[in-house]
């Protein structure tokens, strides 16, 4: 490939940083990023979990180069084929990777998580990787990532919609981890074994009635702090929900903190990544429509359980509220897959507020500059929900790693 500039797709700024790389990586497009913070005074340039994702990038794909300029806030991006884990191929311990997160990330393990599930069903071979590090936050984040309970029980069941079995996806949290001090580290160890590869993802028809919310779900967890902030969580969450529904389940965890080196030659470890928070799940009685809310308390505390417990109640609800059969926290991954299907147009009921959010817009743009259709936009007719159809013709990437059964 020439060094034609005009080959590049061209971007600007740090937002949606890892969605662009993913979209680059599944269309096999390369990208030029430019401006990236450049504007901050103390930290222009690539931040920690940039780098670290452009790391693993490197690691579950064959062939993909990048240049990075001096400053940081320039890159340039080469995307190469999806490989996954094959052994001798970066898989340090026979059929897993291992990636390891710096100290200085405030990123929730879901960062990582969210966009490696959209590359690994493209991928030639199981995608298996092990996060470990004094960076890994399992918990719900300030910056914005949901916790790893909701990622497992409110994302990954969407993924079947697509033809794309959750039952062979696997998740384990070895060592759970809140946010340590001013937000950054954990210590935490999530492990992720992807066994779900297709040809092209099912092309989607959600958008039926979301009905009615049939049972409530969720984990209360504390790390490194005393178990009984839970029941309270717990209980207060419930003086909320109970009115509104029988069936609700939430269960409790206790992890101790973890261990992290202090970095000093005395080789001395102190405990991080000790919180609290909630992650609650409701799930309507239509197939896939799952609505989610995830609360922590703050990493400088000063919130107490019944607090973090009553407001993710209260998110919960207001989730709900917006209607249409997707949430904020899946809407991306569920458009980005819908547009890599068969080339046939799938369909998705979207709430308003969720998709007037400026992260959608700018997902529309990103789809359309990466040479997706454009997406097709009409009034729920049926109901006065004030929800929309959006009409999504898939491009029909597929996955070029798998030969054709």
């Amino acid at each position: 490939m020439g060094d034609n500039q005009s080959e590049f797709l061209r971007f600007m700024g740090h937002r949606s940083f890892a969605r662009r790389l993913t979209l680059s990586t599944l269309t096999g497009r390369p990208i030029h990023i430019s401006k990236i913070r450049s504007t901050s005074p103390t930290n222009p340039g690539l931040a920690p979990h940039d780098v670290s994702f452009l790391r693993l990038l490197e690691a579950v794909t064959n062939g993909s180069s990048m240049q990075i300029s001096y400053t940081g806030t320039t890159i340039t991006y080469h995307p190469g084929l999806i490989t996954g884990t094959i052994p001798g191929q970066g898989a340090a311990e026979g059929d897993i990777i291992e990636h390891q997160l710096p100290t200085n990330i405030t990123r929730g393990i879901t960062y990582f998580l969210m966009p490696l599930c959209l590359l690994a069903p493209f991928a030639k071979a199981h995608m298996n990787i092990r996060f470990s590090g004094p960076g890994v936050i399992t918990s719900a984040t300030e910056t914005g990532d949901v916790s790893i309970d909701t990622f497992r029980t409110a994302i990954l069941p969407l993924f079947g919609l697509f033809g794309i079995p959750p039952a062979r996806i696997e998740l384990r949290v070895l060592q759970r981890s809140c946010a340590g001090p001013g937000g950054k580290g954990g210590g935490g160890i999530v492990e992720m074994r992807f066994a779900s590869q297709v040809r092209l993802p099912k092309t989607l028809h959600l958008n039926r009635s979301p009905g009615r919310i049939k049972r409530i779900r969720g984990v209360a967890y504390s790390t490194g702090v005393s178990a009984s902030n839970n029941g309270r969580m717990i209980h207060s969450a419930r003086e909320v929900l109970n009115a509104f529904s029988t069936d609700i389940h939430i269960a409790a965890q206790y992890d101790q903190a973890p261990l992290v080196s202090t970095g000093d030659k005395a080789g001395s470890k102190r405990r991080l990544g000790i919180g609290y928070g909630l992650s609650l799940v409701a799930e309507s009685n239509a197939t896939g429509v799952i609505y989610s809310a995830d609360v922590v308390v703050p990493p400088g505390g000063g919130e107490v359980p019944e607090e973090i417990g009553k407001r993710c109640a209260y998110q919960l609800l207001e989730t709900i509220s917006k209607g249409g059969c997707v949430t904020q926290s899946s809407a991306s991954s569920i458009l980005i897959l819908m547009a890599m299907g068969s080339e046939d147009v799938g369909r998705v009921r979207i709430g308003r507020d969720v998709l007037g959010t400026e992260d959608m817009v700018d997902l529309a743009r990103d789809l359309r500059t990466f040479g997706a259709s454009s997406w097709g936009l009409r009034d729920v007719e049926s109901d006065d929900s004030g929800d929309i159809i959006i009409s999504v013709k898939g491009t029909g990437v597929g996955n070029v790693g798998r030969k054709i059964a």
